[in-house]
């Protein structure tokens, strides 16, 4: 579709992603690694990261006017404030006392990732106060918000979950991506979407990690507590989304796997993309699990070359989903 491509449209869709922990990654590739002994890392990154910075960096790239906020370590900042002027996004983070963490994440070359991640900085009620002013002022001209990625220390899960209602209270499409207890005290203020994936999506049950079948019913759970689209990604077997039309499955084609880093942020920013132009559902999740699957073939997160995107995306099969049939009837 021609209107994949709207760079040219000087109407820029607005939205807003908050990064409420980010943190500078360390990537390191090498060939295997192997604990308790010295492992030499044959090339590695620093890169501003954060699941809602990433979230940004691909919208941006695609042609959103995106404002980002959340709240950032002001004794290393200069990476960050050197992405945003790259990107020409609207800076609206909150500077604390401290630096912003740093993540490393060792990249096998089977594609297998370790991560190791250090807490963040320790925020004040002062930075709260000034977050949530900065957050809700955005949200008179914003209507679309994606919050991503874990919490530092000083805010609760229930402080977070409470952003969400009183945004969605506002009339807002929140899409909240997160993991453990922020994640169960997420899907409590029922966001617009949620996209789980299939280990998060098992822990929030209590369950061991579930089939596919298992997994439809637990979505449908979180359905019924009134989140309008579950969206559960499975990695290389593709993406589920539910809504208030049933199921639709993805599947992409198999791709050559460079690193899995950043995969799902840049879906949950496909499927944001296709909000903000008004897709419909199929083309919104065509067009997130081709983006998703380019980004494991490549370092780093970002869209180099959307012609490559619609490329993958020709070969994304689109399923019915029918939990009995385990998925397997494509859309025509």
């Amino acid at each position: 579709m021609n209107d994949l491509n709207v760079k040219a449209n000087s109407n820029k869709p607005k939205v807003v992603t908050v990064t409420l922990n980010p943190a500078l990654d360390l990537t390191g590739n090498l060939d295997l690694l192997t604990a308790g002994t010295v492992n030499l890392v044959e090339k590695g990154s620093l890169h501003p990261a954060g699941k809602g910075v990433n979230v940004a960096k691909v919208l941006a790239e695609l042609g959103a006017d995106v404002t980002v906020t959340g709240l950032l370590g002001a004794d290393n900042q200069e990476p960050f404030c050197q992405l945003f002027e790259t990107l020409g996004v609207t800076d609206q983070f909150i500077r604390v006392n401290g630096a912003s963490r740093i993540n490393v994440k060792l990249v096998e070359m089977s594609g297998q990732v370790s991560d190791i991640n250090f807490p963040g900085v320790a925020v004040s009620d002062q930075d709260i106060q000034q977050f949530e002013q900065t957050l809700f002022a955005l949200a008179e001209s914003h209507d679309v918000f994606v919050i991503a990625g874990s919490l530092p220390q000083g805010i609760s899960p229930e402080l977070c979950a409470s952003w969400v209602t009183q945004l969605q209270e506002r009339g807002k499409h929140v899409f909240f991506d997160s993991s453990k207890a922020a994640l169960t005290a997420g899907l409590n203020a029922a966001p617009w979407l949620v996209k789980p994936n299939d280990e998060e999506l098992s822990d929030w049950a209590g369950r061991e990690l579930l089939s596919k079948q298992d997994l439809t019913e637990v979505a449908e759970q979180l359905a019924q507590k009134g989140v309008a689209n579950v969206v559960v990604s499975l990695g290389a077997e593709g993406v589920m989304w539910l809504d208030s039309n049933g199921w639709l499955g993805s599947q992409p084609p198999k791709m050559n796997v460079v690193s899995t880093v950043g995969a799902g942020d840049t879906l949950v920013a496909g499927l944001c993309w296709g909000q903000l132009n008004n897709w419909n559902k199929q083309e919104t999740l065509g067009f997130a699990t081709a983006l998703s699957a380019l980004a494991v073939s490549q370092v780093g997160v970002g869209v180099d070359d959307l012609d490559a995107v619609l490329m993958v995306k020709e070969s994304v099969q689109l399923l019915h989903s029918d939990v009995n049939a385990n998925m397997e009837q494509r859309v025509s």
